[in-house]
């Protein structure tokens, strides 16, 4: 991405550069949009497939994936549920059952929780802010090849009967060599080395994004809440994956290198060192799978109740301090391990704070659904459902941050529920909702709203049912992780109603992706705005161009659909108004307007690199580097790094800059 200063406009920060070519505005027409999609639109066949920078494209990819991580995940979890559904079963032996508990837990958290959110944030960003793209389209395909190989690499061992059996917490010693000879840890560790290598990437470019490719006018305080989300969400994965990106890759050292940094039999290494460097990042983990997902209901459940968000400042101030306090509770997950009574005290007490700016979303939500005219539509359903399991999850967590009630809870099943609730029913109800919000944008088509609630209900339901019991089995002292029980325990009930619920959330997933798969090629046309919702990607055609706007919008508001109309009734002198359709116009090869990070005034022309095989060939061979790590071939581990090297350098050679010789055809204002 180069960058050409533009002639200062009012208001630039000092020191900005004068050249000769100064921004257009005005219209465009047919011919000018025609041209723009050829600068912008892949090459057909599998050369576009492989080299595609869209960032549209790359959402959903995204979105695909992750579902399909995420029934992978549903089947394990539902074999699991079969063997605990009565005491004694033999369904499973043991060394099956971890290996599925732990796949499933790596499935959930690290190959479906985060990746369907940077789906949903991959495509909706550009559009959202008024952006033609990603800041760096190339790093955001490499994020995604990254991610598919990570979790295929992640899952090579498990065909053969080796998969990951440590939990997908790991801990150590359990994980060492000395219990655990096999592959299956070596892979896990080196496949989270990987998939960490996705995510700060990922993480790093919607910074980027944020702070320079905003519409001109989208000054901090109008960008919307599902972007305070994924910002903050990603500033935290830049500080936390380097702790478990670090922690796996000593693990492996210690098991196949022969180091000392968990091993305590002789080499002066801590066990404990593991699980601080592991909850360091595993419980901001947790908020970057919520975070997001809090966004998606902040931006899209006002528009079923017909009025803006309520406290829309408070929702992202708290956004930012959830994040914030989240880095400071970790050892909430350690006060079993013989922690000191000070540190139990400091960390239980923010295991309680942190709850607070949680609160205030929560009554924003609340109060925006009261005081707002609710429309009761397929998306509003999983939304205002969401809103209750947020409340119960949110409930058990400052349970658990109680000293003296964690000793009596940690390790039972009470904590399976909450993680559930917190992971599952703050995560995939979000989801579901949101695909069904922004389904007729992605595909020019609506879903069904009979299928969509008999989905809601089916899933609301079987959720409940699945995972409430989960309390009570906790409470009467159920272990997490065990594989049978005996019938003499009092857990029999809880669990048969667990299995029963599960079953029937996993049927009402079944019937969403049915009108999903159903509504692609069958579903009603959608037409431009079908919700009637503010914000800008409903500006755009649907499914949206490859150049998302021919004119980069030029907005004066938070709403700038709602207000536009608004603005025309009240007939607002011009320099207030929102200008959709009369931005400024940039067709010289691919370009994207760059803006100030804070008034969102454009300052400079961003030239966007073209399509390019150099990421994928990037994360292909960065996967096969770790595969030759595993399986200790170091001399294709050598040449897979040079490989590694001459991609980046493909990647980074010097292109020359296509400059369009004829002028678009424009309606210069």
């Amino acid at each position: 991405m180069s960058e050409t200063p533009i002639s200062a406009l009012p208001g630039d920060p000092p020191g900005t550069v004068r050249l000769s070519r100064p921004l257009q505005r005005g219209t465009i027409d047919e011919a000018g949009k025609a041209r723009l999609h050829d600068l912008w639109e892949a090459r057909p066949g599998w050369r576009g497939w492989l080299s595609t920078v869209d960032h549209k494209t790359i959402g959903l990819r995204y979105l695909v994936t992750a579902f399909i991580f995420l029934l992978i995940g549903g089947i394990e979890a539902l074999i699991m549920r079969v063997q605990l559904a009565r005491p004694n079963a033999g369904i499973l032996t043991p060394e099956q059952y971890d290996q599925l508990f732990t796949m499933h837990g790596v499935t959930m958290i690290f190959l479906y929780a985060l990746p369907v959110l940077s789906g949903f944030s991959n495509y909706l960003w550009p559009l959202v802010l008024g952006g033609r793209d990603m800041a760096f389209p190339r790093l955001n395909a490499l994020s995604y090849w990254v991610f598919l190989f990570a979790g295929l690499f992640l899952y090579a061992s498990f065909p053969l009967g080796q998969g990951a059996d440590a939990g997908w917490f790991n801990y150590v010693p359990l994980s060492s060599l000395t219990y655990d000879v096999g592959p299956n840890i070596d892979v896990y560790a080196l496949g989270m080395v990987l998939l960490g290598i996705s995510t700060s990437v990922g993480a790093a470019n919607f910074v980027a994004t944020l702070l320079r490719m905003r519409a001109p006018g989208m000054s901090i305080d109008r960008i919307p809440v599902l972007v305070w989300g994924t910002l903050t969400a990603s500033v935290g994965n830049l500080f936390a994956v380097p702790s478990v990106s670090l922690a796996f890759f000593m693990l492996w050292l210690d098991r196949r290198i022969g180091m000392h940094f968990f091993d305590v039999t002789g080499g002066g290494g801590r066990a404990l060192l593991w699980q601080h460097l592991f909850w360091m990042f595993a419980h901001p983990w947790v908020y970057v799978v919520v975070l997001p997902a809090m966004g998606i209901v902040s931006d899209a459940l006002p528009v079923f109740c017909r009025r803006p968000l309520v406290g829309y400042g408070p929702v992202a101030i708290s956004t930012v301090a959830t994040m914030v306090i989240g880095f400071v509770v970790w050892i909430h997950h350690m006060f079993a391990t013989g922690i000191p009574p000070l540190a139990l005290a400091f960390f239980g007490s923010a295991s309680m704070i942190i709850s607070i700016p949680s609160a205030v979303a929560t009554f924003a939500w609340i109060s925006t659904i009261w005081l707002g005219r609710p429309v009761f539509k397929t998306p509003f359903l999983f939304f205002a459902g969401f809103v209750l399991l947020f409340v119960i999850g949110g409930v058990s967590g400052v349970m658990t941050a109680a000293v003296p009630l964690d000793w009596q809870l940690t390790d039972t099943y009470f904590v399976v529920a909450h993680l559930h609730y917190v992971l599952i029913g703050i995560n995939v109800f979000p989801v579901v909702g949101g695909t069904y919000f922004w389904f007729p944008k992605f595909t020019g088509r609506m879903m069904s709203e009979r299928l969509g609630r008999i989905a809601f209900w089916l899933m609301f339901v079987g959720f409940n049912l699945g995972f409430f019991p989960m309390h009570i089995a906790g409470l009467l002292g159920m272990p997490r992780r065990i594989y049978t029980y005996s019938p003499d325990m009092g857990w029999n009930t809880v669990n048969m109603l667990t299995s029963i619920g599960s079953f029937v959330f996993a049927f009402g997933i079944l019937v969403f992706l049915v009108d999903l798969i159903y509504s692609l090629k069958r579903g009603p046309l959608a037409g431009p705005n079908p919700w009637d919702a503010p914000s800008l990607e409903w500006s755009v055609p649907s499914p949206p161009p490859p150049y998302n706007f021919a004119v980069l919008p030029i907005v004066a508001s938070r709403h700038p659909l709602w207000e536009a109309r608004m603005e025309e009734e009240a007939e607002k002198p011009p320099r207030a108004r929102s200008h959709l359709d009369e931005g400024y116009l940039l067709g010289q090869g691919r370009e994207a307007l760059g803006t100030t990070a804070l008034g969102g005034k454009p300052y400079v022309i961003l030239k966007m690199p073209e399509d390019s095989y150099a990421p994928f060939m990037l994360g292909l061979f960065a996967a096969l580097f770790f595969a030759a790590l595993a399986l200790r071939w170091w001399g294709a581990a050598l040449a897979m790094s040079l490989a590694c090297g001459v991609s980046i350098v493909v990647w980074l050679w010097p292109r020359r800059e296509l400059v369009q010789r004829e002028p678009m055809p424009v309606e210069e204002r």
